[in-house]
């Protein structure tokens, strides 16, 4: 089969015997061109299926409309609700969004990075992937002049506008929760260090056992990929323990149903035996059995200040990016998992 040639802005001008300048500015709708010039480059333009060259197009302007937006991954209702209300504060605004995908690899953040940057985009929101320690591809974009927004996971390094909730404070709470429910050791399966909110959970848990004078055994803080299998693997280690722990706080819910998965196939008593608490409110949590206790991140707020932090960099060009955090307050949502109170009353 041949393949189709595309139709170009010559097709159009030689069909209709004018310039292709005449061609550009009709199907931009300049005022220089007559109404009747418009109407039949548009109606020529659609009998040919024309698809515009956005990227020339951004060229010739220095600005495509565009947005490039990098999540580690997409199945996380987190990621999609911030995606979702990201953009429809930049739609208003007459801003399409790119949406690319790490999988938590730093080398397809690198590539996506890349593409990007070739597709011209007007700024780029980020969310960093798990491998990700180098910061050369982030500084790439700012070295652009583009404006570069991380949310959830970012680096003080970078120097620029960060949105996330408190995950030290967030630790904090957990533990205190757990404390308050007669927990007396307590395990954290964690995310890895390296990573900034991470290490911030990690130093909160840590902080929160020390000030109750609980036991901070190494062998009661692991570090995970915090899918859902690996938290069925870190249960099942912290379960091998010659003294198992009464509480499990999990720094993502996946791994959190991957844990009480573990836990009920050996019938072990949730929250009873062994309570347990994840990270994140993904909606899965208040359905399963019994429904997880878990931190809500406002992802919907998170999105909505990406994007007008992204505008308020558009209006002002000239104004020099800097580390400036948007810390949103994180809630604790009480459920089954955890509440052994409500157990023994």
């Amino acid at each position: 089969m041949l393949n189709k040639k595309k139709t170009t802005l010559k097709d159009i001008a030689n069909i209709l015997e004018i310039s292709t300048a005449a061609v550009s500015k009709a199907l931009q709708d300049d005022s220089r061109i007559s109404s009747k010039t418009k109407e039949a480059v548009k109606k020529v333009a659609k009998d040919l299926n024309y698809q515009p060259n956005h990227l020339a197009s951004a060229l010739r302007k220095g600005k495509s409309n565009l947005v490039g937006v990098i999540v580690p991954r997409t199945n996380s209702n987190f990621f999609s609700s911030v995606v979702q209300n990201m953009e429809e504060v930049l739609n208003k605004a007459g801003y399409n969004i790119i949406i690319t995908q790490s999988n938590e690899s730093y080398k397809k953040e690198c590539d996506s990075i890349d593409t990007l940057l070739f597709t011209q985009v007007d700024g780029i929101i980020a969310s960093m992937a798990n491998e990700t320690t180098d910061l050369d591809y982030y500084e790439k974009i700012k070295s652009r002049g583009i404006p570069l927004i991380l949310f959830d996971r970012g680096e003080n390094d970078l120097n620029v506008d960060y949105i996330g909730i408190d995950d030290y404070a967030s630790s904090h709470m957990i533990v205190e929760h757990l404390v308050e429910q007669g927990c007396k050791r307590i395990a954290h399966i964690g995310g890895y260090q390296r990573t900034r909110i991470f290490n911030n959970r990690i130093r909160g848990y840590k902080d929160a056992i020390k000030k109750h004078g609980l036991p901070l055994d190494s062998e009661l803080l692991l570090e995970s990929s915090l899918t859902q299998e690996d938290g069925r693997l870190k249960m099942e280690q912290l379960l091998s323990l010659k003294t198992r722990p009464d509480a499990v706080y999990i720094a993502g819910d996946y791994a959190a149903l991957g844990a009480l998965q573990v836990l009920k196939e050996n019938a072990i008593k949730v929250p009873n035996e062994i309570a347990l608490v994840g990270f994140g409110n993904e909606p899965f949590t208040a359905m399963v059995s019994p429904p997880i206790t878990s931190i809500e991140q406002h992802s919907a707020e998170i999105g909505r200040l990406a994007a007008q932090t992204f505008l308020e960099h558009v209006s002002s060009p000239d104004v020099k990016q800097s580390l400036n955090k948007k810390i949103l307050d994180a809630e604790l949502i009480v459920r089954d998992s955890s509440n052994k109170k409500a157990f023994l009353n």
